[in-house]
Protein backbone atom coordinates (compact mmCIF):
# COMPACT_ATOMS: atom_id res chain seq x y z
CA UNK A 1 0.00 0.00 0.00
CA UNK A 2 3.10 1.96 0.83
CA UNK A 3 4.30 1.35 -2.32
CA UNK A 4 1.25 2.59 -4.30
CA UNK A 5 0.98 5.69 -2.67
CA UNK A 6 4.42 6.39 -3.39
CA UNK A 7 4.32 6.08 -7.02
CA UNK A 8 0.88 7.96 -7.27
CA UNK A 9 2.51 10.76 -5.23
CA UNK A 10 5.75 10.58 -7.98
CA UNK A 11 2.94 10.72 -10.53
CA UNK A 12 1.09 13.61 -9.49
CA UNK A 13 4.52 15.36 -9.05
CA UNK A 14 5.53 14.62 -12.16
CA UNK A 15 2.19 16.04 -13.87
CA UNK A 16 2.41 19.45 -11.92
CA UNK A 17 6.11 19.50 -13.59
CA UNK A 18 5.02 18.84 -16.87
CA UNK A 19 1.93 21.73 -16.30
CA UNK A 20 4.11 24.13 -15.09
CA UNK A 21 6.77 23.71 -17.59
CA UNK A 22 3.88 24.11 -20.35
CA UNK A 23 2.43 27.19 -18.44
CA UNK A 24 5.93 28.84 -18.70
CA UNK A 25 7.02 27.44 -22.28
CA UNK A 26 3.40 29.14 -23.70
CA UNK A 27 3.03 32.38 -25.30
CA UNK A 28 1.22 35.23 -23.20
CA UNK A 29 -2.28 35.96 -25.10
CA UNK A 30 -2.92 39.86 -24.03
CA UNK A 31 -6.02 41.04 -25.66
CA UNK A 32 -6.71 44.33 -28.15
CA UNK A 33 -4.50 46.97 -28.66
CA UNK A 34 -1.75 44.83 -26.48
CA UNK A 35 -2.27 41.96 -28.88
CA UNK A 36 0.77 42.91 -30.39
CA UNK A 37 2.93 42.37 -27.89
CA UNK A 38 2.11 38.75 -27.23
CA UNK A 39 5.86 37.25 -27.87
CA UNK A 40 7.34 39.86 -24.90
CA UNK A 41 9.15 37.97 -22.84
CA UNK A 42 6.48 38.12 -19.60
CA UNK A 43 8.18 35.34 -18.48
CA UNK A 44 10.71 37.28 -16.80
CA UNK A 45 9.25 39.10 -13.65
CA UNK A 46 11.74 42.07 -13.94
CA UNK A 47 11.00 42.94 -17.99
CA UNK A 48 9.07 47.11 -17.35
CA UNK A 49 8.71 47.30 -21.23
CA UNK A 50 7.59 44.92 -23.99
CA UNK A 51 8.43 46.39 -27.59
CA UNK A 52 7.53 46.09 -30.91
CA UNK A 53 8.67 48.09 -34.30
CA UNK A 54 8.08 47.17 -37.73
CA UNK A 55 10.17 48.71 -40.21
CA UNK A 56 8.68 49.23 -43.45
CA UNK A 57 10.81 51.46 -45.42
CA UNK A 58 14.35 52.03 -45.56
CA UNK A 59 17.25 49.93 -47.07
CA UNK A 60 20.91 49.22 -46.86
CA UNK A 61 23.86 49.98 -49.12
CA UNK A 62 26.52 47.47 -48.89
CA UNK A 63 29.42 48.06 -51.07
CA UNK A 64 28.26 48.89 -54.53
CA UNK A 65 24.86 47.17 -54.38
CA UNK A 66 21.01 49.17 -52.62
CA UNK A 67 18.91 47.00 -51.31
CA UNK A 68 15.28 48.76 -50.24
CA UNK A 69 13.29 47.56 -47.55
CA UNK A 70 9.94 46.28 -49.41
CA UNK A 71 9.03 43.49 -46.98
CA UNK A 72 8.48 45.02 -43.57
CA UNK A 73 11.16 43.91 -40.49
CA UNK A 74 9.91 43.27 -37.32
CA UNK A 75 12.13 43.35 -33.83
CA UNK A 76 9.62 42.64 -31.02
CA UNK A 77 11.16 41.74 -27.03
CA UNK A 78 11.12 43.57 -24.21
CA UNK A 79 13.89 45.18 -21.70
CA UNK A 80 14.21 46.12 -18.31
CA UNK A 81 16.16 49.53 -17.48
CA UNK A 82 15.70 53.12 -18.39
CA UNK A 83 17.63 55.51 -20.33
CA UNK A 84 21.38 54.05 -21.07
CA UNK A 85 20.82 51.58 -18.36
CA UNK A 86 18.94 49.36 -20.92
CA UNK A 87 18.90 45.52 -20.96
CA UNK A 88 16.97 43.35 -23.90
CA UNK A 89 15.68 40.46 -23.84
CA UNK A 90 14.52 38.51 -27.44
CA UNK A 91 10.85 37.61 -28.36
CA UNK A 92 9.50 34.88 -26.17
CA UNK A 93 9.32 32.86 -28.98
CA UNK A 94 12.97 33.48 -30.32
CA UNK A 95 11.61 35.37 -33.51
CA UNK A 96 13.43 38.81 -32.27
CA UNK A 97 14.09 40.11 -35.49
CA UNK A 98 12.57 38.81 -38.40
CA UNK A 99 14.40 36.75 -41.00
CA UNK A 100 12.60 38.86 -44.03
CA UNK A 101 14.01 38.30 -47.42
CA UNK A 102 14.52 41.66 -49.72
CA UNK A 103 14.88 41.49 -53.58
CA UNK A 104 18.49 42.62 -54.55
CA UNK A 105 17.66 44.87 -57.49
CA UNK A 106 19.66 43.46 -60.59
CA UNK A 107 20.56 40.26 -59.16
CA UNK A 108 23.16 38.44 -60.75
CA UNK A 109 21.76 39.33 -64.23
CA UNK A 110 24.77 39.71 -66.80
CA UNK A 111 27.29 38.24 -64.98
CA UNK A 112 29.06 35.40 -66.68
CA UNK A 113 31.74 33.22 -64.97
CA UNK A 114 35.59 33.80 -65.62
CA UNK A 115 37.30 32.42 -68.06
CA UNK A 116 40.43 31.11 -66.28
CA UNK A 117 37.35 29.14 -63.96
CA UNK A 118 37.46 24.92 -64.60
CA UNK A 119 35.74 24.61 -67.83
CA UNK A 120 33.22 22.31 -66.16
CA UNK A 121 32.44 24.76 -63.38
CA UNK A 122 31.97 27.63 -65.90
CA UNK A 123 29.62 25.79 -68.04
CA UNK A 124 27.51 24.84 -64.68
CA UNK A 125 27.83 28.34 -63.52
CA UNK A 126 26.51 29.67 -67.01
CA UNK A 127 23.69 27.09 -66.98
CA UNK A 128 22.35 28.30 -64.14
CA UNK A 129 22.53 32.16 -65.19
CA UNK A 130 21.19 31.11 -68.85
CA UNK A 131 17.92 29.44 -66.90
CA UNK A 132 17.06 32.60 -65.68
CA UNK A 133 18.08 31.56 -62.23
CA UNK A 134 19.86 35.29 -61.28
CA UNK A 135 17.50 36.48 -58.47
CA UNK A 136 18.92 37.68 -55.26
CA UNK A 137 17.60 38.42 -51.64
CA UNK A 138 19.29 39.58 -48.97
CA UNK A 139 18.12 38.61 -45.44
CA UNK A 140 19.66 40.56 -42.37
CA UNK A 141 19.89 38.32 -39.60
CA UNK A 142 20.65 38.94 -35.83
CA UNK A 143 23.60 37.28 -34.16
CA UNK A 144 23.96 35.66 -30.54
CA UNK A 145 21.17 34.90 -28.63
CA UNK A 146 17.91 35.98 -29.88
CA UNK A 147 16.10 34.73 -26.84
CA UNK A 148 16.72 35.51 -22.92
CA UNK A 149 19.49 38.54 -23.15
CA UNK A 150 20.54 39.62 -26.09
CA UNK A 151 23.23 41.57 -27.76
CA UNK A 152 20.90 44.11 -29.04
CA UNK A 153 21.84 47.58 -27.50
CA UNK A 154 18.85 49.90 -26.90
CA UNK A 155 19.31 53.21 -25.30
CA UNK A 156 15.77 55.39 -25.01
CA UNK A 157 17.21 58.08 -24.10
CA UNK A 158 19.57 58.26 -27.33
CA UNK A 159 16.31 57.58 -29.37
CA UNK A 160 14.38 60.81 -27.63
CA UNK A 161 16.82 63.16 -27.87
CA UNK A 162 18.53 62.34 -31.29
CA UNK A 163 21.81 61.33 -30.33
CA UNK A 164 24.37 58.73 -29.90
CA UNK A 165 23.25 54.81 -30.78
CA UNK A 166 19.93 54.42 -29.92
CA UNK A 167 19.88 50.88 -31.64
CA UNK A 168 22.93 48.80 -32.00
CA UNK A 169 22.31 45.65 -33.37
CA UNK A 170 25.05 42.26 -34.42
CA UNK A 171 23.63 41.16 -37.57
CA UNK A 172 24.71 38.99 -40.56
CA UNK A 173 23.19 39.56 -44.19
CA UNK A 174 22.37 36.11 -45.94
CA UNK A 175 22.06 36.24 -49.95
CA UNK A 176 19.98 33.49 -51.27
CA UNK A 177 19.54 31.82 -54.64
CA UNK A 178 20.20 28.66 -56.61
CA UNK A 179 23.61 29.71 -57.22
CA UNK A 180 25.03 30.77 -53.98
CA UNK A 181 23.45 28.06 -52.20
CA UNK A 182 22.13 28.38 -48.19
CA UNK A 183 25.43 29.57 -46.11
CA UNK A 184 26.16 32.67 -48.26
CA UNK A 185 27.10 35.57 -45.93
CA UNK A 186 28.31 38.97 -45.20
CA UNK A 187 29.20 38.60 -41.81
CA UNK A 188 28.88 35.78 -39.60
CA UNK A 189 27.76 34.71 -35.75
CA UNK A 190 31.70 35.38 -34.73
CA UNK A 191 32.31 38.64 -37.25
CA UNK A 192 29.73 40.25 -36.95
CA UNK A 193 28.54 43.66 -39.47
CA UNK A 194 28.00 45.62 -36.14
CA UNK A 195 25.11 48.20 -36.90
CA UNK A 196 24.86 51.21 -34.97
CA UNK A 197 21.46 52.74 -35.20
CA UNK A 198 20.98 56.60 -34.13
CA UNK A 199 18.39 59.53 -34.72
CA UNK A 200 20.84 61.92 -34.62
CA UNK A 201 23.63 62.05 -37.75
CA UNK A 202 25.97 58.80 -38.88
CA UNK A 203 28.30 60.27 -42.04
CA UNK A 204 26.52 61.40 -44.00
CA UNK A 205 22.46 60.12 -42.91
CA UNK A 206 20.50 62.14 -40.74
CA UNK A 207 17.61 60.48 -38.72
CA UNK A 208 14.78 60.94 -36.89
CA UNK A 209 12.91 60.30 -33.75
CA UNK A 210 9.65 60.67 -35.12
CA UNK A 211 5.90 61.88 -33.60
CA UNK A 212 5.54 60.71 -29.94
CA UNK A 213 1.73 59.61 -29.04
CA UNK A 214 -0.17 57.64 -26.30
CA UNK A 215 -2.74 55.62 -25.72
CA UNK A 216 -5.81 56.86 -23.48
CA UNK A 217 -4.40 55.56 -20.96
CA UNK A 218 -0.92 56.28 -21.14
CA UNK A 219 0.46 52.70 -20.93
CA UNK A 220 1.60 52.62 -24.91
CA UNK A 221 3.91 55.23 -26.34
CA UNK A 222 4.58 55.04 -30.14
CA UNK A 223 6.79 56.85 -32.09
CA UNK A 224 5.95 57.05 -35.81
CA UNK A 225 7.38 58.23 -38.78
CA UNK A 226 10.83 57.70 -37.06
CA UNK A 227 14.32 57.28 -39.10
CA UNK A 228 17.15 55.31 -37.36
CA UNK A 229 20.44 55.70 -39.87
CA UNK A 230 24.00 54.46 -39.80
CA UNK A 231 26.49 55.85 -42.34
CA UNK A 232 29.33 54.46 -40.76
CA UNK A 233 29.50 50.62 -40.66
CA UNK A 234 32.30 48.47 -42.42
CA UNK A 235 31.07 45.25 -44.36
CA UNK A 236 33.86 42.44 -44.55
CA UNK A 237 33.76 40.23 -47.73
CA UNK A 238 31.32 37.42 -48.41
CA UNK A 239 31.92 33.31 -46.89
CA UNK A 240 30.35 29.96 -47.84
CA UNK A 241 28.81 31.47 -51.43
CA UNK A 242 28.80 28.66 -54.17
CA UNK A 243 28.91 25.48 -51.36
CA UNK A 244 31.89 23.78 -52.43
CA UNK A 245 32.81 26.15 -55.36
CA UNK A 246 32.70 28.83 -52.82
CA UNK A 247 36.69 29.12 -53.09
CA UNK A 248 35.99 30.11 -56.70
CA UNK A 249 32.31 32.17 -56.50
CA UNK A 250 33.58 33.71 -52.73
CA UNK A 251 35.76 36.34 -55.16
CA UNK A 252 33.43 36.48 -57.84
CA UNK A 253 30.56 37.73 -55.80
CA UNK A 254 32.77 40.48 -54.14
CA UNK A 255 34.37 41.51 -56.96
CA UNK A 256 29.84 42.08 -57.75
CA UNK A 257 29.13 43.50 -54.65
CA UNK A 258 33.18 45.95 -54.45
CA UNK A 259 33.42 44.05 -51.04
CA UNK A 260 35.53 44.44 -48.72
CA UNK A 261 33.90 48.17 -48.23
CA UNK A 262 35.26 50.50 -45.34
CA UNK A 263 33.76 52.40 -43.19
CA UNK A 264 31.68 55.59 -44.96
CA UNK A 265 30.90 53.23 -48.12
CA UNK A 266 27.96 51.46 -46.99
CA UNK A 267 24.71 53.34 -44.85
CA UNK A 268 21.49 51.18 -43.50
CA UNK A 269 18.24 53.52 -42.44
CA UNK A 270 15.24 51.98 -40.79
CA UNK A 271 11.40 53.92 -40.99
CA UNK A 272 8.33 52.78 -39.39
CA UNK A 273 6.87 52.45 -36.26
CA UNK A 274 7.58 51.75 -32.76
CA UNK A 275 5.57 50.68 -29.57
CA UNK A 276 6.51 50.66 -26.16
CA UNK A 277 4.00 48.99 -23.75
CA UNK A 278 3.97 48.76 -19.75
CA UNK A 279 4.52 44.88 -18.89
CA UNK A 280 2.27 45.32 -16.40
CA UNK A 281 -0.57 46.26 -18.67
CA UNK A 282 0.40 44.12 -21.36
CA UNK A 283 -0.29 40.47 -18.54
CA UNK A 284 -3.15 42.61 -17.30
CA UNK A 285 -5.25 42.27 -20.62
CA UNK A 286 -4.82 38.83 -20.34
Amino acid sequence: MKKLLAVGAMAALLGALVLVSSALASSHNPKGEYAGFKECPLNRVTITDCVLSVSSGGGFTVGKKTVPLVNPVTLQGGFEGAGKEVEFYGAENGDTLSKTAQPVPGGLTGIIAPTWWPKFIQDWFNNQINEGLTGVTATVELTGPSKGLTNIDLSTENLLFESGTALGLPVKIKLSNAILGSSCYIGSDKAPVPLAFTTGTSGTLKGSAGTLSFNEAFTIVTISGGKLVDGTYAAPGVSGCGGIFSFLVNPLVNSILGLPSGSGKNTATLEGKLQDAQAEAVKASE
